[in-house]
């Protein structure tokens, strides 16, 4: 009998068979995942009533965890920590918010709840990136914000944490653009969506007195950070990325393609205040870039420039006759101080001695 390990057919099969596997085991895990963010609602819902009107007090969370944790000592989620951010995930979609009136309606039917919870998405992501969210969002369409953003880019809980602690939601899409005159729609919208304003590259610390090359060197070193930072789609194509125009040589300074909008993306960095120039200079950069590089399938190249500081309408002048799309944005860093001036400054050891002493005195 031949080896059915190495027969084509059996192969094939086999990797039907495996796929089927994974897709079962997403599916499962998913329902799974859903049983578990309703329980937690409606938890959450019960324990809110109780408190409310039994008047059981404080130690209702305590009392209740232990009671719980004795009968199901295998099952994990019901610390007294837990089960108050039950409460809280109630409240934050039902109660503080109310997205949906129907939610608030104690009588509602299981599955009722189960397809408003849907409609939020917050059954499609973990319980604990769902506590991330629902715990430093100020509202309904912030939290959606991020779950779509979660599901989108795969997050981890992490990530996630990283991009609420950063913002992310009042940065995305707020940049300075000509994209509506100079991209057809939806290429604009997408586009516009796709850049932030600021940039957060808390990742990168740097020593006064640095320039843009030595920003661009630090940003390439944390690449992965960097991506992470600029959004899903970027593809990093070259640093100081030369050109060569008329018998000149010119260097961009970072540059980039993006997967989603099918297109080079040009960036810019200047570690200044904005001034108009800078437009006109990247206007040129555009017009190489789709001229000796651009493929005739990719979409129109975009250009990025970041600076330090900006003024509103001196950039909407700048960038209001500009032939090609770009759009202006800031970039925030750490600082640190120089080796040679840190022994001026008390340590943090220093100061809180000092303030013991104080105390002491008064």
């Amino acid at each position: 009998m031949a080896n059915i390990k190495l027969n084509k057919d059996y192969i094939n099969w086999l990797n039907e068979v495996k796929s089927k596997v994974r897709t079962a085991q997403v599916k499962t895990a998913l329902a799974a995942n859903r049983e578990l963010i309703l329980f937690y609602y409606e938890l959450g819902r019960d324990i809110y009533e109780k408190q409310k009107k039994a008047k059981w007090g404080s130690k209702l969370l305590e009392q209740l965890s232990n009671d719980l944790k004795a009968e199901f000592p295998d099952i994990q989620g019901l610390s007294k920590t837990n089960l108050k951010y039950c409460s809280n995930f109630y409240q934050f979609y039902s109660i503080s918010q109310q997205p949906v009136d129907q939610l608030q309606n104690t009588e509602l039917q299981t599955d009722e709840v189960a397809k408003k919870l849907s409609q939020q998405l917050v059954d499609k992501i973990p319980w604990g990136h769902n506590i991330q969210i629902f715990t430093r969002a100020k509202n309904i369409e912030e939290a959606k914000f991020y779950i779509q953003q979660t599901i989108e880019n795969g997050w981890s809980r992490d990530v996630l944490a990283l991009q609420l602690k950063s913002s992310l939601y009042s940065r995305q899409g707020n940049a300075i653009t000509n994209f509506k005159q100079t991209l057809p729609a939806p290429q604009s919208d997408l586009a516009q969506q796709t850049i932030k304003d600021p940039y957060s590259f808390d990742f990168l610390t740097m020593t006064k007195s640095y320039n843009e090359r030595d920003v661009e060197q630090k940003l390439v070193e944390h690449i992965s950070k960097f991506l992470l930072e600029l959004g899903k789609g970027f593809a990093f194509i070259g640093r100081q990325y030369h050109l060569e125009i008329d018998e000149s040589d010119y260097y961009i300074d970072l540059l980039f393609y993006h997967t989603k909008l099918k297109c080079y993306v040009v960036i810019e960095l200047k570690n200044t205040k904005f001034i108009p120039e800078y437009a006109g200079k990247l206007n040129f950069y555009l017009s190489a870039v789709d001229s000796l590089v651009k493929a005739d399938d990719d979409k129109p190249t975009i250009g990025i420039l970041l600076c330090r500081d900006k003024k509103k309408i001196e950039t909407e002048f700048a960038l209001r006759d500009i032939s090609k799309p770009m759009g202006v944005s800031e970039f925030t860093l750490t600082e640190a101080l120089p080796d040679n001036l840190k022994g001026d400054l008390p340590t943090v050891e220093e100061l809180e001695s000092e303030l013991e002493k104080r105390e002491l005195d008064e």
